[in-house]
């Protein structure tokens, strides 16, 4: 399974760009890669877990390094399936639990279930980082909001129905068969 997170970061926060893919076992949920850039090339930085070799590599521009693959690990978008998933198998999960990411231990604790906008939600801390992430309690199971702090302040997303897309002015419509 492949998870794709574009977020297009502007207003008081510089103009940027962040693209996250997230390649996940589709049974387990645990990490297989990860790579995050600014979608237009190569990954600025880029995490493999190879099983088979038994080694986790980190690749950040040139530079490259290795360690034993010890355990399962989960990346910073695959921890938000994973999370997902297991609130939707566990009615919501445990009180406190943990997950492995490259940088180290993360500590997951319920929090109060939630209302988010009309839908009842299970709410979580993450620590470090301090994220808080409500998911919904009926299925499909959305995230429906994330809060995270960064060095420019709170990023908070929340889940919106999906519009339908129309094309912009300028983009060419292309058309199958006939031209």
């Amino acid at each position: 399974m492949v998870v794709r997170v574009q977020t297009d970061f502007g207003g008081v926060l510089p103009d940027l760009r962040r693209v996250q893919t997230s390649r996940l076992d589709p049974r387990t949920l645990t990490s297989l890669s990860y790579a995050e850039g600014d979608g237009r090339g190569k990954a600025a930085f880029e995490t493999t877990f190879d099983r088979r070799a038994g080694l986790v590599t980190l690749r950040q521009g040139k530079e490259e390094a290795s360690t034993p693959l010890t355990t399962d690990y989960h990346d910073p978008v695959g921890l938000l399936m994973w999370l997902r998933a297991r609130a939707a198998a566990q009615d919501g999960g445990p009180e406190r639990s943990y997950a492995h990411l490259t940088g180290g231990r993360v500590l997951i604790q319920r929090l109060p279930d939630s209302q988010i906008g009309e839908a009842d939600a299970y709410g979580y801390y993450l620590r470090p980082g301090n994220a808080y992430v409500y998911v919904e309690r009926d299925a499909p199971h959305r995230l429906t909001r994330l809060i995270q702090p960064t060095d420019f302040g709170l990023i908070e997303a929340n889940a919106q129905a999906a519009a339908a897309r129309r094309p912009a002015p300028n983009e060419k419509r292309r058309r199958r068969g006939r031209d």
